[in-house]
């Protein structure tokens, strides 16, 4: 795990720091670093900036366009439904029947507590403690508070039980408090680690996060309490640290039911995740895929006017002051828009990645302000705590009494929460047009790829311009070699122009026969990230490619506009039709190009992969809620289309069944 962790008077750091250092020239004296930039291959220093500079320009667009409460709340409903997509969650998923279970109830001296699960989706078990007071008179009705974890390793007892001093401390001054599992470190464990680790790359073009699925069980956290007769919905907060610091924003900005909410060590903004390397200390769960191309501070503006605490710790690595000056600076503003600046207030303890009583004291009394009006200054937050002393640890509760499910073969039989990356997100449905319907189905698929996977781009990618000898520039700080391999003999003009496209498939003209013709001139394209712009990959944290996602992008969205600058310059200036050919992944670069662009002629895609799910295949931010690999090929129609070695008997079928609705059958060869 990556994450750093904390919990009531413990603290589990899961990543290796290294060596913190300070940005360089130009940048602010406090701003941090996580760790050393890359500097091993040619491409690194050039990529950094690049990401730098685009994080930095994407967070100054947080209050553009809005100069009053007005502008803000006319746009609110638009950037919910984004926010909401972002995490996977749009259309939101049905509520089904939660199915909550009480599996045990402890007697503790004044409080007790339940332990208990609920499914937020059929399959989906998120197992919790709910804490609440001995008593509560008869139609009384209690604050709720639902909180939400950090990542603490406490195996098969599920990681509520490391913070279970912040239910009882709630629970004996009169909150109920739901403490909830997390996906990856509950009773029932997932994966958080899909693209930081685990090469689950797909997960990208899935549109699938777990930070999703943590807000969602947050959601229906909520619907929980909100059965219960002794809570008051009208009085719900959410708070927690590290990763549950996180969640707090994903869930508040999702659920206006939210009252108040307390994020501990939470967020950061691109500039310090992406352009000082932030991102490589945190794991998949604390992000959403960025499509929009969002300054990330509006996820908590989301949140305003309602009160909102922001605390975080001075020497916390992973979250770091300058970030928190800015984050807690732009929210300031947004709230007096509002006529709500008190509702809104930063509370930084000195520190590192942890809970300590002030950071206590200040979440509760927060709380207590504004659900009970009673700012008194709390006196006894340090009671209950977990206390270690030497290797031994001391717990007010003994972790394995607070199981939901007590013994293995407790745990329910139709539990779905190792494969939910595989369910959680629908791949979308794509008919097959009829004849009269291709043009329509054409468009409809363009605009929603151009929507959810390519957000960011102009309305047509320009032509590349000549950087220096052999190399294009296909958009500001990315240059690329674009070098002459062949050409018609005798000085002739070139009847076409064949464009190789060099990326994870390394195409050559050698073991290429048939793509070129005697009267042909022959580019070859290394995209970004190939040859003199490749990169340090390291896994993990796999920092470039994960970074990209955060500024709504990928790698290969890259580099399917590295190609269509590259083409659209080679015809401007040969005056002649452009083929693209590409091996493997890049064949389905090109064919995306091709559909995006209608100067490139002709396609040749050689040994593609049938899906975006298999492994090796383009990442294309939430590509698969669209379409996969057939459709996309299908949208070059009725241009030429040639495939060469494709195993995909149903992508073969599919392609031909497109390219027979364009009518243009004869110009699709599948090899």
């Amino acid at each position: 795990m990556n994450q750093g962790a904390a919990m009531s008077g413990r603290v589990v750091i899961w990543l290796v720091l290294g060596v913190l250092g300070w940005g360089g020239a130009g940048r602010a004296a406090w701003a941090q670093r996580y760790g050393e930039p890359d500097r091993g291959l040619p491409g690194d220093a050039g990529i950094q900036a690049y990401l730098a500079e685009r994080a930095r320009a994407a967070d100054a667009r947080f209050m553009e366009g809005i100069r009053t409460r007005d502008d803000w709340l006319e746009r609110r409903p638009e950037w919910r439904r984004q926010y909401l997509e972002m995490l996977g969650l749009w259309p939101l998923p049905e509520r089904t029947p939660l199915e909550a279970t009480v599996t045990g109830v402890l007697e503790q001296d004044g409080y007790v507590v339940e332990k208990l699960h609920y499914q937020s989706r059929p399959g989906l078990y998120v197992t919790a403690n709910l804490y609440r007071p001995s008593r509560v008179g008869a139609g009384e009705r209690l604050p709720g508070i639902v909180y939400v974890c950090g990542h603490s390793a406490m195996g098969r007892n599920g990681n509520k039980t490391a913070f279970q001093s912040h239910g009882i401390w709630f629970a004996r001054h009169g909150y109920v408090c739901l403490i909830l599992d997390t996906l990856q470190l509950g009773e029932i464990p997932g994966i958080h680690h899909g693209t930081y680790r685990e090469g689950r790359w797909w997960w990208v073009s899935r549109g699938y996060t777990p930070a999703g699925v943590e807000c969602w069980n947050g959601i229906r956290a909520i619907d929980y309490l909100e059965t219960r007769p002794e809570v008051d919905p009208a009085r719900i907060g959410v708070t927690g640290i590290s990763g549950g610091g996180a969640a707090t924003f994903w869930i508040a900005a999702a659920d206006d039911r939210v009252a108040a909410a307390a994020p501990v060590s939470g967020m950061a903004d691109l500039e310090s995740y992406v352009g000082n390397l932030v991102i490589n200390g945190h794991c998949d769960c604390m992000f959403l895929h960025n499509a929009y191309g969002w300054p990330w501070t509006r996820i908590a503006g989301l949140v305003a006017p309602r009160p909102l605490l922001f605390v975080n710790s001075d020497a916390d690595p992973i979250f770091p002051m300058d970030a928190n000056e800015r984050v807690i600076n732009r929210l300031e503003r947004l709230y007096s828009y509002f006529g709500a600046s008190d509702q809104v207030d930063a509370v930084v303890s000195v520190g590192g990645h942890d809970y300590r009583r002030d950071i206590r004291e200040a979440v509760f009394r927060f709380f207590n302000t504004h659900f009970k009006k009673d700012p008194s200054p709390i006196v006894d937050s340090e009671r209950d705590l977990v206390v270690r002393s030497g290797e031994t640890w001391t717990y007010p509760i003994e972790p394995e009494s607070l199981r939901v499910f007590p013994a293995d073969s407790d745990l329910p039989a139709d539990r779905r929460i190792g494969e939910v990356d595989r369910w959680f997100v629908p791949l979308a449905e794509v008919a097959v047009p009829t004849a009269d319907q291709f043009e329509t189905w054409r468009r409809a698929l363009l605009e929603r790829l151009r929507s959810l996977s390519l957000a960011g781009w102009p309305e047509r990618v320009a032509a590349g311009n000549p950087a220096d000898v052999d190399r294009i520039e296909t958009e500001p700080g990315i240059r690329l070699p674009l070098v002459r391999v062949s050409q018609p003999t005798g000085g002739s003009k070139a009847g076409r122009i064949v464009l190789l496209l060099e990326g994870q498939g390394g195409a050559e003209v050698e073991g290429l026969s048939g793509v070129a013709a005697p009267g042909d001139a022959v580019y070859r394209l290394e995209l970004r990230g190939v040859g003199p712009t490749r990169w340090t990959r390291k896994n993990p944290p796999n920092y470039v490619e994960r970074s990209l996602v955060l500024l709504g992008d990928t790698v290969d969205a890259g580099r399917v506009r590295d190609a269509i600058a590259a083409a659209r310059w080679l015809n401007a200036t040969e005056g002649t039709p452009v083929r693209l050919v590409g091996v493997g992944a890049d064949g389905v670069i090109a064919a995306l190009a091709a559909a995006l662009e209608p100067e490139i002629a002709e396609v040749i895609a050689v040994g593609p992969p049938e899906s975006l799910m298999e492994e090796g295949a383009p990442v294309l931010l939430n590509a698969l809620r669209v379409c996969d690999v057939a459709e996309i090929f299908g949208l070059i129609a009725p241009r030429p289309l040639t495939i060469r070695g494709w195993s995909g008997k149903a992508g073969r079928h599919r392609v031909g069944a497109i390219y027979e609705a364009a009518g243009a059958s004869e110009r699709l060869a599948v090899e």
